[in-house]
This record gives C-alpha cells, structure tokens and sequence, in this order.
C-alpha cells in the first residue's frame, strides 16, 4: 500500500474525530490489505512520524493531530473499543471540583472489560473494571463536547468511588451536595 493513500484515510478519519488505532480497527479501514502489508505501512508511518505508538497495539496519528487535545482518552477508546468505558472516580470528580486534587497525568475510567493500567507519553489510562449493568451506564453518563469518552455524572462518580473501596478522604461532601443539586436542575 502506497504511504499517501493511507495518510490521506488517515486524515479522513481524523476529520470525523478518530485519532487513535488499535490493529483491528486499522485492519477494518483497510480491508483489502493483508496483515504483513499493513503492518509495514504503520512501521513507514511511525519512521515519518505520521503515527505513535503510545502503546503497544495502539497508534496515535500524530501529523494532522496535532489539534486533538483529548489524546488520552483517544488511545483509551481505542484500547476499549467494543466495552462500556467511561471518565469516572477521581478524575470526574477532580472535573467537577468534588475533590481537590487535580488529576493531570491519569485518567482513571470505569469499564466493562477488564481492569488495566497503561502508561504512555501522554499520561497513565486506568482501567477499573465495573460490575454495573449497561441500563444504568448509559442513564448516568453524558457527553461533553467533543470529548472521546462520556463522563460519570458526579452521584455515579462518587459511587464508583465507593464501590471499588477508593480512598474518599479528598471528597468534599458540601461541593458534592452544591454540584449534584446544580446537575439535577439541568438535567
């Protein structure tokens, strides 16, 4: 496969707001294409530095992404994909100032599949695995803006934060209340 055909698809799909890629779904964009042929397209483009490997099974568009702020949660959705995975315990609610500690360098999400840490260059992406059904996810997660991953609501932040027996010493009860009337207002 020639290099510009594949940095231009690339680039199509960044345009639609797909950054990150995982072996199989790079294998689905390029159907006609066998896994050696592939694998050395990626291994030209990583030279170029047209894509990252963050981590391992996972490519990270770099030239035309340059733009994408959310590189974080687009290499945990390409590592997720096909799971239930959503922002949750200190970093949603460091997001909704129910605790005071800033998580800058961690990105902790709550998931269907199985719990996992990764470390790459932009960050820690932390896996905690949950046992809640599909239904009450989806009621209590919400999307903000143009971000990969949808977020906890602050009640199921601080739930999922209970239910893994996370430390609550940094929650602020008095903020929670004040955030969780204030969501419940607008929702």
């Amino acid at each position: 496969m020639k290099l510009t055909e594949f940095i231009d698809r690339l680039a199509q799909l960044a345009n639609s707001g797909v950054f990150a890629y995982s072996n199989t779904v790079l294998k689905s964009y390029f159907p006609g294409e066998s896994k050696g042929t592939l694998k050395k397209t990626i291994e030209r483009a990583i030279i170029k530095g047209v894509l990252q490997r963050p981590c391992r099974g996972v490519y990270l568009l770099i030239k035309g992404g340059e733009e994408n702020i959310y590189k974080l949660e687009s290499i945990a959705v390409a590592l997720r994909s096909g799971e239930y995975s959503y922002i949750s315990l200190e970093t949603a609610l460091s997001e909704y100032s129910i605790i005071s500690q800033m998580t800058l360098n961690t990105l902790t999400i709550m998931t269907t599949g199985r719990s996992q840490t990764y470390h790459t260059p932009y960050g820690t992406i932390e896996f905690t695995h949950t046992v809640r059904d599909e239904k009450d996810i989806v009621e209590n997660i919400c999307r903000q803006g143009e971000r990969p991953l949808r977020i906890a609501n602050p009640a199921l932040a601080l739930s999922d934060l209970k239910r893994v027996k996370r430390n609550l010493d940094l929650v602020d009860m008095d903020m929670f209340k004040e955030v969780e009337s204030e969501t419940s207002i607008s929702v």
